[in-house]
């Protein structure tokens, strides 16, 4: 925490450790966890509006009904990687996926 200008000003870290917990609780890591599903969500939901996809005509081409693709775009919790990919592939879009150790950090 600084102070300037007479406001307490704090890093986001400091924020995530009071709020949601250390990086190595669990809370944090389901905290994490869910964040990054949410953005998946979003890239898919911005990927179709780009193309110009109705959430009915990305189905189709994938083969699920409209309502998965909701559930996707608005966080990924039980998607397989194979759904993913079918959804990234029929947006023309590349899916680039990251794997690092746990508790490690690459750079």
């Amino acid at each position: 925490m600084i102070e300037k200008n007479g406001l307490k000003l704090y890093s986001q870290e400091e924020v995530l450790n009071t709020f949601i917990g250390p990086p190595d609780s669990e809370a944090r890591k389901d905290f994490e966890h869910e964040l990054q599903m949410e953005v998946i969500g979003h890239l898919i939901k911005t990927a179709r509006k780009e193309k110009g996809y109705t959430q009915e005509e990305l189905g189709k081409k994938i083969g699920v009904q409209k309502a998965q693709i909701s559930k996707l775009e608005k966080s990924i919790k039980n998607a397989t990687i194979d759904t993913i990919v079918k959804v990234f592939e029929a947006l023309d879009t590349r899916l680039k996926i990251r794997l690092e150790p746990m508790g490690k950090q690459v750079s």
